[in-house]
């Protein structure tokens, strides 16, 4: 006949541990003010160095994938995401560690058929998805700026 539902809620309840929610509020907040911060230092260094507002940008941008990319493929963005939670989901970061995390994970299979096939298995749909929303979007204001 099967489980009934308060059996099965039972179960669950006795199967998954609470979660402190607001411990995990705050780790996120902390975690992701400092990566924010950290870039927010990296852009005031680029300005200092004398860039452009377009260089200060793009160098802040690379930096933090870098920095990310790094921290990933020695292991230490898993430890901290583990603490951090949903704070290392800061755009950026969190992209950068979608894109090098299966790369790492599919090496064992070669530089082609592993490492260069299954880096964009995350990210990838978010890169085709944006492409192809910005296109359509362009292509309306395109048009309504025709009439």
């Amino acid at each position: 006949m099967g489980i009934s539902k308060d059996d099965y809620s039972k179960m669950v309840d006795k199967a998954s541990p609470n979660s402190p929610v607001l411990l995990n509020c705050l780790k996120a907040f902390l975690f992701g003010g400092l990566i924010c911060t950290i870039g927010q230092i990296i852009m005031e260094l680029l300005k200092t160095a004398g860039l452009s507002e377009k260089e200060v940008m793009a160098g802040t941008s690379s930096i933090l994938i870098i920095i990310t990319a790094i921290l990933t493929g020695i292991g230490v963005f898993d430890k901290i995401a583990s603490q951090a939670g949903a704070g290392t989901i800061v755009p950026i970061t969190g992209f950068a560690n979608s894109v090098v995390s299966p790369a790492l994970e599919f090496q064992h299979e070669g530089f082609v058929l592993g490492t260069a096939a299954q880096m964009f298995t995350i990210a990838g749909p978010v890169i085709v998805y944006g492409t192809a929303s910005s296109f359509i979007y362009g292509l309306i204001i395109y048009i309504f700026k025709l009439y």
